[in-house]
């Protein structure tokens, strides 16, 4: 653990340097960094519109050929969703399981409206994983339990442990028929957002996408979560350098 609290320290000062700057307030620079948040974390789950093309279906308006309704509706709803998030911590709202659902309703706004904002009702395999995600039944119980988690921890925890393991609950619990993924890599940024660390963004190339799926099932399948906490850790700290660099 030792790298892992260097890479907390290395944070931990690049947090106090952005502290000295002013917000960046730049309209122009916010939208091109929600437009690449929205394009890797669609890319994690198998979106092919390439960055370009998901900048002109956000912007404007475009459809492009050969992609499907759905690869533009979850680049337009993605885009919605990040607006969300913001838009709670800009007011201070709390976290609560009814904020949960609504981000998930707009994950997949006009995609599958039966089951936008719905826990499941039925079980569910993930496709390349031995890890089997919990019965239906047991879903309450155990939403439950992550928001007592998150009461419990929240001003206990550092801000990136506690998104971390926000995100590796909600999608280890996996309560939704689909949109797990950009949901609960969503929880982790709205966490991020409302302690003044800007959005992570975990690359949805190949090699990002397969440790990132390799460091979850180790968490899922041996309860070891030293490798997704230090790779959220990681992504946590290119942003802030990125950031840095763009407000200098």
């Amino acid at each position: 653990m030792d790298s892992f609290s260097t890479t907390l320290n290395s944070i931990s000062n690049l947090k106090a340097e952005l502290d000295q700057f002013r917000p960046m307030d730049n309209a122009k620079i916010q939208q091109a960094l929600d437009i690449e948040y929205t394009y890797e974390s669609n890319r994690i789950e198998g979106n092919t519109l390439t960055l370009q093309e998901t900048q002109m279906v956000i912007e404007k308006g475009l459809t492009i050929s050969g992609k499907s309704l759905n690869e533009h509706l979850e680049a337009i709803n993605h885009k919605e969703a990040i607006d969300f998030i913001k838009d709670i911590v800009k007011n201070k709202s709390e976290l609560t399981e009814s904020t949960l659902k609504q981000i998930h309703s707009i994950v997949l706004k006009s995609i599958d409206k039966a089951n936008a904002g719905v826990y499941r009702v039925v079980p569910v395999m993930i496709s390349g994983t031995i890890f089997l995600p919990p019965q239906p039944y047991l879903l309450n119980k155990l939403m439950e339990d992550y928001f007592h988690f998150y009461q419990e921890n929240k001003t206990i925890l550092h801000p990136v442990l506690l998104a971390a393991e926000m995100h590796e609950r909600l999608v280890t619990i996996h309560p939704f028929i689909d949109g797990n993924g950009r949901t609960s890599r969503l929880m982790m940024n709205l966490i991020l957002l409302q302690h003044g660390y800007p959005i992570a963004n975990i690359q949805g190339d190949y090699e990002s996408r397969m440790k990132y799926y390799a460091a979850l099932e180790k968490a899922q399948v041996n309860n070891d979560k030293s490798d997704f906490i230090s790779l959220i850790a990681g992504v946590v700290k290119v942003s802030l350098e990125r950031y840095l660099s763009i407000l200098k």
